[in-house]
C-alpha cells in the first residue's frame, strides 16, 4: 500500500507538471501577441506620419506602408497563435481539475479504506490472541505464586552445602611453644601455623605466621591441573567430570577410528567408491587422538584415586578427633556421580595435605567456591528410564528436567532434576526447549 500510495501522488504530480506547462506556453504566446501588436501600431502610425509629410518622398512612404502591413499580418498570427494556445490550456485545465484529479483522489480514498480494513482486523486479531493468552499467563502467574510460596530456605541451604562442601576438617587446639627451654619440640599436626618439617618456627622481625582463615582475601592459590588448589570434596568431584568427559572422547574417537577403518575395507573391496590411501591420514591422526585421550585418562584416575584415598583415611581421623560428629543434613539432595549415595554420609571435613602446610588451608571464600551453574533450558522425559549406569541419572515419564548441558554428539545430555539429583540421560528420551 506503501508503494501504491506512492504511484498515485506521483501520477498527480506528472499532471500538475504537464498542466504547468501548459499555462507557462499560454504566458509565451500571450506576451509575443502584446509586443507584436505593439510593433504594428507603432508601424502604422509611422507610415501614418510620412504620408502626411510633403518633404517625404514615395519611395519613403511605399515602405513604410510595407513595414506597417508586414507589422499587422505579424499581429493577426500572434493573436490567432494566442487563442488556440488559451483554448488548448483551458481544455487541459478542467481535463486536470474535474477528471484527472478527481480519479487519483478516488483511488487514494479506495486505498486508505482497505488499509484501513486491513487494520480493523489485524486488530481484532491481536485481541482474539490477546484474549487467548490471558489465561495462559494467569495461569503462568499462579504456578510462579505456588512455587514462590513452596520456597525452603533451609532445604536450598542443605542443597548448595552438599554441592560445594569443602571437606576440611576443623584445626585441632594451638600448643604452647616454650621458648624457655632449648630443646626440640615436637610439631603438633593439628596446630594451624606450625611448619611440617619438625623444625620450630623462628619468630623475628622479618619473619611472621600467614593466616589461615576462612575469608581470608590473601594468599589466593593458583589453579592447578589436577585441582589440589580446590577443598578435597571440590577436588574430588571435578576430577571426577574430568575423567568422565575424557572418557567419552575416548569413546567417540574409537568409534570414529572403526568407521574410518570400516570405510577402508569398503574401498579396497569397491575402488571405484573411493582411494583407501586417502583415509591413512585421518586414521593415523584419530590413533594418536586416543593414544593421548587414554594417557589423559590414566592421569585423571590415579589423580582421583589418589583424592578418593584422602577423602576415605579423613573420614575416620575427623571422627576420631572430634567428639561428636557434624550432624548430617534433613534432606541431602542425590548426587548425580557415581559415589553420590557415599559422599553424602562422609564428614564434610578433612585435615589439609601435608604438601599444603605452607599454604592457607582454606582458598578465597568468595571465589573459589563455584556457583551453581544455571540451567540452559527445560526438557520433557519422553520414556522412563532407569539410570543403572555410572554417572547417568534416573527419571519418569513426563519429568520435568532442567537442561544443563546440550548432547556433545555421543548420545547423551545432562539434566537435573527437581528434586536436585544431577546426571547423564540418553538424549533421545528427552524433549528439549533451550532457552
Amino acid at each position: 500500500m506503501k508503494q501504491e500510495r506512492k504511484m498515485h501522488f506521483q501520477e498527480g504530480r506528472r499532471a500538475q507538471q504537464q498542466l504547468e506547462s501548459g499555462f507557462k506556453q499560454l504566458e509565451n504566446s500571450k506576451r509575443k501577441f502584446e509586443r507584436d501588436c505593439r510593433e504594428a501600431e507603432k508601424a502604422a502610425q509611422t507610415a501614418e506620419r510620412l504620408d502626411q509629410d510633403i518633404n517625404a518622398t514615395k519611395a519613403d512612404v511605399e515602405k513604410a506602408k510595407q513595414q506597417a502591413h508586414l507589422r499587422s499580418h505579424m499581429a493577426e498570427e500572434s493573436k490567432n497563435e494566442y487563442a488556440a494556445q488559451l483554448q488548448r490550456f483551458n481544455r487541459d485545465q478542467a481535463h486536470f481539475y474535474f477528471s484527472q484529479m478527481p480519479q487519483i483522489f478516488d483511488k487514494l480514498q479506495d486505498m486508505d479504506e482497505r488499509r484501513a480494513t486491513r487494520l480493523g482486523a489485524g486488530y481484532g486479531l491481536l485481541s482474539e490472541a490477546e484474549l487467548q493468552v490471558v489465561p495462559i499467563i494467569a495461569k503462568c502467574l499462579e504456578g510462579m505464586k505456588v512455587a514462590a510460596d513452596a520456597v525452603d530456605a533451609k532445604n536450598d541451604s542443605q542443597v548448595l552445602i552438599e554441592l560445594h562442601k569443602s571437606g576440611f576438617s576443623r584445626p585441632g587446639d594451638v600448643e604452647f611453644e616454650d621458648f624457655s627451654q632449648p630443646m626440640n619440640r615436637a610439631p603438633s599436626d593439628s596446630s594451624l601455623g606450625t611448619p611440617s618439617d619438625g623444625r620450630p618456627e623462628l619468630r623475628g622481625p622479618g619473619r611472621s605466621r600467614a593466616k589461615r582463615w576462612p575469608f581470608s582475601k590473601k594468599n589466593k592459590t593458583v589453579a592447578s591441573e589436577d585441582f589440589s588448589h580446590l577443598p578435597p570434596e571440590q577436588q574430588r568431584k571435578r576430577l571426577q567430570q574430568q575423567l568422565e568427559e575424557r572418557n567419552r572422547e575416548l569413546q567417540k574417537e574409537v568409534d570414529q577410528r572403526e568407521a574410518l577403518k570400516k570405510m577402508k575395507d569398503v574401498y579396497e573391496k569397491t575402488p571405484q567408491m573411493g582411494d583407501p590411501a586417502s583415509l591413512e591420514p585421518r586414521i593415523t591422526e584419530t590413533l594418536s587422538n586416543i593414544e593421548r585421550l587414554k594417557l589423559e585418562v590414566q592421569k585423571y584416575e590415579a589423580w582421583l584415586a589418589e583424592a578418593e584415598s584422602r577423602v576415605l583415611s579423613n573420614r575416620g581421623d575427623s571422627l576420631g578427633r572430634h567428639t561428636r560428629p557434624p550432624d548430617p543434613p534433613s534432606s541431602a539432595p542425590p548426587d548425580s556421580s557415581s559415589n553420590g549415595s557415599q559422599d553424602n554420609k562422609e564428614s564434610s571435613e578433612e585435615p589439609p595435605s601435608e604438601e599444603g602446610q605452607d599454604t592457607p588451608i582454606y582458598t578465597e571464600f568468595d571465589e573459589d567456591f563455584e556457583e551453581p551453574t544455571s540451567p540452559i533450558g527445560q526438557c520433557v522425559a519422553i520414556y522412563h528410564f532407569e539410570g543403572s549406569s555410572e554417572g547417568t541419572i534416573s527419571m519418569t515419564e513426563g519429568e520435568d528436567l532442567s537442561l544443563m548441558e546440550e548432547d556433545k554428539g555421543d548420545g547423551w545430555t545432562r539434566v537435573r532434576r527437581k528434586q536436585g539429583g544431577e546426571g547423564y540421560v540418553p538424549t533421545s528420551y528427552l524433549r528439549v526447549s533451550l532457552n
